[in-house]
């Protein structure tokens, strides 16, 4: 099955210039040698059964190292949870579902898998698990874990952000006790890469002790969790010697610092103490080039602004509009953002195979914005910002922007987990929020793409207070025409939603940005920047 929406355009980047500005060229990064810079020619192609081989390949006793900027979440690692972006980068690593979708190329293929799903009816497949798959813990994966993992995520009762994912699912069954059925509600061109999304875990283990379950989850993966850095600020890992998949770790260990200053993480990897880091900051770009080798990737990862549709001012579209219209985007972008992003156009960037740009455009438009504005009678306008520090040249500029079209702005930044624990606690707490996201570190497609903000109760009723307007219905209308469609049908109910969010706007992109990593390409072979948040060593192996 081909997958519509695989692989994002690869921008390779190198970085000099005064004040750290960014300048595109065209390179074969040494770290991947004379590999097809799209294809992952190390993965496993799709389709692909497992191996079968064990996880300890000659020469492979190295330790890989890197620095990460994203904390720990305010919950733990458990895949049915978690969506913090640290979370998420481990558990590629710990953890596996039916299918996984490569993080660097964005193809899918088999994982716990033997091969890939068996289509025995356009609402039937089923899937055998691999040969001789283990637990971290020992114990043999059966299809009662891949049944309990789909239950548990689908349960309405766990609040489950995941099953917003997989609503085509109606139910998955044991066949036998290697075999699983899935059953679908109708059928869906996308089952392969959305089987991903729910992790197989020990069913024994989770109902023993579901809270350690979480500090440490135990799975199948290539690598085990040996410090979840809740105290130490370091996550490590072990090579899985029992792991019989398709990509064994090629290396005896790995640590993770969790540095989220941003000098500190740079002079790291200056220092060689770390030989990766991830999200680089514009202004040390250059500096790094001359060493280290740097690219940044084009992908779907964005900066947002979200509004309060449930009450005044911002329950006049308006004034959400108005403010899009008044920023200045340019700025926000070539300075604030040292080229590393692109003003948004539509809600998924234009490299993306299921763009299409959208009825509303925001850009320039100073103008409009003052007009609305003039007349809705809006004075003044109160924002909540996270205080990710990759776009902190962004923020004031955000605000210099509003007060241009003739707000008074009451502004105010507080952590990622503080900003949503002030939202969550209090309607009434914000007109609007910016921050950043990147659901695509679950998938690429279009549909799971728009799923993530414009479907659920955590986003579009307690935090957007959007739910139940005319706008959000007519969006979870389209997602399902989408969904039971295929090819340009299913694109063209895909294209209208782009148009009814980017008039409606209760939360809107304001661009997407390209996710720049620096990494030492003498120590780390195999290593490939990845468009999303995070960093990836699967099949990637170190001379340390």
């Amino acid at each position: 099955m081909t997958n519509p929406t695989s692989v994002p355009r690869r921008d390779i980047f190198k970085f000099a210039g005064a004040m750290g500005a960014a300048a595109a060229f065209t390179a074969t990064l040494s770290a991947c040698g004379k590999q097809d810079p799209i294809t992952n020619t190390s993965s496993a192609p799709t389709g692909a059964a497992s191996t079968g081989t064990s996880a300890a390949p000659a020469g492979s006793d190295g330790t890989i190292i890197a620095a990460i900027s994203y904390e720990l979440g305010t919950n733990g690692y458990d895949p049915m949870t978690t969506t913090a972006a640290l979370t998420q980068a481990v558990n590629w690593h710990t953890l596996e579902g039916l299918t996984e979708l490569n993080p660097a190329t964005r193809e899918v293929s088999a994982a716990l898998g033997a091969d890939m799903p068996k289509e025995v009816d356009e609402t039937t497949y089923e899937v055998a698990l691999r040969d001789g798959a283990v637990f971290h813990d020992g114990t043999p994966v059966t299809a009662d874990d891949v049944v309990f993992s789909f239950e548990r995520v689908l349960n309405p009762d766990n609040q489950s952000l995941f099953a917003s994912f997989i609503p085509f699912i109606d139910s998955v069954t044991k066949k036998d006790d290697k075999t699983v059925t899935v059953k679908l509600k109708f059928p869906f061109s996308l089952v392969p890469e959305r089987l991903s999304v729910v992790k197989i875990v020990p069913k024994a283990a989770v109902e023993k002790d579901a809270k350690a379950f979480d500090l440490n989850p135990v799975g199948t993966g290539p690598w085990k969790m040996t410090d979840n850095g809740a105290s130490s600020q370091q996550v490590v890992f072990e090579r899985n010697d029992d792991y019989t998949g398709p990509h064994p770790a090629k290396a005896k260990s790995m640590t993770w610092q969790i540095i989220p200053d941003d000098s500190t993480r740079t002079n790291a990897l200056s220092s060689d103490t770390v030989q990766a880091i991830d999200t680089v900051p514009a202004a040390n770009l250059a500096t790094l080039s001359q060493t280290k080798s740097v690219a940044a990737e084009q992908g779907f990862g964005l900066l947002f602004a979200m509004f309060n549709c449930g009450l005044a001012p911002m329950d006049d579209v308006r004034n959400r509009q108005g403010v899009m219209y008044a920023l200045d985007y340019e700025k926000i972008c070539k300075v604030g953002m040292s080229d590393l992003a692109t003003p948004a156009t539509s809600y998924l960037q234009k490299e993306h195979p299921s763009y299409n740009q959208a009825k509303v455009q925001y850009v320039g438009q100073m103008e409009k914005a003052k007009e609305l504005f003039a007349e809705t009678g809006l004075k003044a306008v109160r924002v909540l910002a996270s205080d990710h520090g990759w776009f902190a040249a962004v923020r004031p500029m955000i605000k210099e922007s509003l007060e241009a079209a003739g707000l008074t702005v009451t502004y105010e930044e507080k952590k990622s987990s503080d900003v949503y624990a002030t939202i969550d606690s209090d309607p009434n707490a914000f007109d609007i929020v910016i921050a950043p996201g990147d659901p695509s570190v679950f998938g690429d497609d279009a549909d799971l793409l728009l799923r993530w903000w414009y479907t659920g109760d955590t986003w579009t009723d307690a935090r957007m207070h959007w739910k139940g307007q005319d706008s959000y219905n007519k969006v979870q209308e389209l997602l399902d025409t989408a969904a039971k469609s295929t090819g340009d049908d299913q694109k063209k109910a895909w294209f209208e939603i782009f148009d009814v969010v980017s008039e409606a706007v209760p939360m809107y992109p304001i661009f997407h940005r390209k996710s720049p990593t620096a990494f030492d390409a003498e120590t780390l072979q195999g290593f490939k920047p990845i468009a999303v948040t995070g960093l990836s060593f699967i099949d990637v192996a170190s001379t340390k």
